[in-house]
């Protein structure tokens, strides 16, 4: 494997003095993980460097076609000062699928995390003490071609920046309306909608928009082809909990992001006694159980939030309440048992956690 390479800063940012007021990405640490891929070198050099800019020629072709991908996942402090982090692997796994669809060559996960654990080991600092706060991590890779021209690119640029975030509920977990669009798609079977790529973000950033102007959280996005089947919520996957016993989620289909919330989800349900179900399901069928109380909870899943419970959907006019209109238990039960693995709070069943030195 190859060696990090590392280049001392000389000059230092000045870490939050009210953890409490981070926000989320907006603030970045001093050094950040690079390496590049040319046809002839393959992936090389990989180093950790001070944080800087990238100088690109206007014509580089990921400002014109989009051939880029990222990941997103968190560093946490566990109450003895120790860092550690959840199933970061299977993050790169997932990267590098995403990769395969986007054309981009397939990068040693081996290497990629050899990195992170170097830049964490100069960056332990800027990991929040605060409770609920971490510190976020953005793997990304952008096509670095100077010309002009859809094809994949010949050169690549693989980097991870950390960003120290506060906690996504500083107030305790509330509950969110989200609206149904039944106008636009986000993605479809056959395309891009699985890879966690730029494009399906841009492409869902009108329809959110619209939601918030009348008042609503999130957008729960259908399929692309009869919209009618339930796929994702804003950048989180969907689940709905069937009479305070049975979780079940949308089918992955193609089109739909294989969130890691959403696997541990569906894994640590089934640990924690629950039934868990992957299933196809149509939006009609789904709002009649609501009404007939079938349904008693609905949350949505994702690195950010974790779990993000849901009181109320929109749909065709109409809205419907979810349970009494609270927090759910087995949403509850879920976020705290998730979370608590994560910050070392709680036994990791699983063997997800990967312990920093």
């Amino acid at each position: 494997m190859q060696d990090i390479r590392f280049e001392q800063a000389t000059s230092f940012k000045q870490k939050p003095q009210d953890e409490s007021k981070m926000g989320f990405g907006k603030l970045f640490t001093d050094y950040m993980f690079e390496m590049d891929y040319s046809v002839e070198k393959g992936w090389h050099d990989p180093r950790v460097v001070p944080y800087h800019n990238f100088s690109m020629d206007p014509a580089t072709s990921v400002l014109h076609y989009g051939q880029e991908i990222f990941e997103g996942m968190k560093c946490y402090r566990r109450k003895d000062g120790g860092l550690q982090l959840f199933r970061p692997r299977d993050n790169f796994k997932r990267m590098n699928r995403s990769a395969e669809r986007m054309a981009i060559p397939q990068f040693d996960e081996d290497v990629a995390m050899a990195g992170l654990e170097k830049l964490l080991e100069v960056e332990k600092d800027w990991v929040p003490h605060t409770q609920g706060a971490t510190l976020y991590i953005r793997p990304t890779i952008i096509a670095m071609d100077a010309m002009l021209g859809v094809h994949a690119a010949h050169t690549y640029k693989f980097y991870i920046i950390l960003s120290p975030s506060g906690a996504y509920y500083a107030g305790g977990l509330a509950p969110v309306d989200i609206y149904v669009e039944d106008k636009y798609v986000r993605a479809v079977r056959g395309g891009i909608g699985f890879a966690k790529t730029g494009g399906n973000y841009a492409a869902s950033i009108l329809a959110g928009m619209n939601a918030k102007h009348i008042g609503y959280a999130q957008v729960l996005w259908l399929d692309g082809v009869h919209q009618r089947y339930i796929e994702e919520v804003g950048a989180m996957n969907m689940m709905f909990v069937y009479e305070d016993r049975r979780i079940v989620t949308p089918v992955l289909n193609g089109s739909i992001l294989p969130g890691i919330t959403r696997d541990s989800v569906l894994k640590l349900g089934k640990h924690l006694g629950y039934e868990t179900e992957e299933a196809r399901m149509d939006i009609h069928d789904v709002i009649a159980d609501i009404k007939a109380g079938r349904v008693t909870e609905a949350f949505g899943t994702g690195t950010a939030a974790v779990v993000s419970p849901v009181n109320k959907i929109r749909f065709q006019g109409e809205e419907i309440g979810i349970g009494d209109g609270g927090i759910g238990h087995i949403t509850q039960q879920l976020y705290d048992v998730l979370t608590g693995i994560q910050f070392g709070k709680t036994e990791d069943p699983m063997g997800w956690v990967v312990h920093l030195k």
